[in-house]
């Protein structure tokens, strides 16, 4: 078996309870139960608890925020604008320009909501029974505008306490919107090869590694840390920064933890197998410049390069210029509860 077949086989309750820990959203973890067994894909495992969710959004009603309209009306109210009343003759039809605040669920939030349920409307391929459970939904959001999805659509989204039940949701969305290979001019549009993504996997393997520490790993703070060189000379502003993906510190030990989301640990060098070189020399880099003056006491700096177990589980121990390094894989493919107990373990704690 290849290495890519390998890690498709990771469960996908698995990916979602990955995805629950780097979006900061552990409560949310239990609604894989309702996953089948037969689920083709995250995808649409994600599909199923949206449908869910926002059947339960619906039935608690929309979130609703005041929007400014500016309407010719015989009733006044809110502010009266006499020189557009004028301009318009609207006083002959015995009427008023009038600009007043209304609550409405014409918002951005719920624009988000319809523009997605929209797309996946036109996924090819999509089992009926979500397409029925999207189709049930999408009347709800009669009097909400569709509207082009980006990025900084996503930023305006912001969550309070008034709309925190929107936050899970927002995240379904925007995993959606950057996972759809849409093209605005067809009718059909379908979901990217979520293995055949690198850059995408390898950013929620630290995610959910660096949150996973933050909520299980207790006595330590969690963080990335940014720092330079130590180096001397002119321009040291061409110099780049360094950022660790984790920190792990308690008052004896900091850790700093590179992961690395590859389809190979290692590779064959004259028949024998290596590390890959340049994850160790980066890590070493960043034990190697290293500095924290504000440090009270003398603590133990240690590194770790942690990657997806492909074949045989890894777990290797160095001391290179004095710092003690470690080479681990976990196993994303075996029960949840032995990936818990792994990354407590491979930072000595249980």
């Amino acid at each position: 078996m290849n290495s890519l077949q390998e890690l498709s086989r990771i469960p996908i309750k698995n990916i979602y309870y990955m995805l629950c820990y780097a979006w900061g959203h552990l409560n949310e973890k239990d609604l894989a139960n309702i996953s089948r067994e037969d689920e083709k894909d995250i995808y649409h495992l994600l599909i199923r608890i949206l449908v869910v969710k926002l059947r339960t959004l619906i039935s608690k009603g929309f979130y609703k925020e005041y929007k400014s309209e500016n309407e010719e009306m015989s009733l006044l109210r809110g502010k009266i604008l006499f020189s557009e009343s004028v301009k318009s003759f609207s006083f002959n039809r015995g009427k008023m320009h009038c600009d007043y605040d209304e609550l409405s669920t014409n918002i951005l939030y719920n624009q988000i909501i319809k523009t997605t349920l929209n797309y996946l409307l036109k996924v090819k391929d999509l089992d009926s029974q979500f397409l029925e459970g999207i189709k049930q939904l999408y009347p709800y959001f009669s009097q909400v505008d569709v509207i082009k999805l980006n990025d900084a659509v996503f930023s305006k989204a912001k969550i309070f306490r008034s709309n925190h039940h929107y936050g899970f949701v927002l995240l379904i969305c925007k995993y959606f919107y950057e996972s759809l290979l849409l093209n605005e001019e067809e009718a059909e549009t379908t979901f990217m090869d979520f293995w055949r993504e690198p850059k995408k996997m390898a950013r929620l393997f630290e995610d959910f590694v660096r949150n996973f520490y933050k909520k299980e790993l207790l006595g330590f703070q969690v963080k990335r840390d940014r720092f330079y060189w130590d180096a001397e000379g002119e321009e040291l502003s061409y110099l780049p920064i360094m950022e660790t993906d984790i920190s792990l510190e308690n008052k004896d030990i900091k850790w700093i933890i590179d992961t690395k989301f590859y389809q190979n640990t290692l590779y064959e060098n004259y028949g024998r197998r290596k590390l890959i070189s340049t994850n160790l020399y980066q890590l070493f880099a960043y034990l190697n410049n290293f500095k924290d003056t504000s440090w009270q006491e003398k603590k133990e700096l240690r590194g770790m390069l942690l990657y997806p177990q492909v074949g045989e589980e890894l777990s290797l121990s160095y001391v290179i210029k004095g710092y003690p390094v470690k080479v681990a894989t976990v196993d994303l493919n075996s029960g949840w509860k032995d990936i818990h107990n792994r990354l407590l373990g491979i930072v000595g704690e249980h």
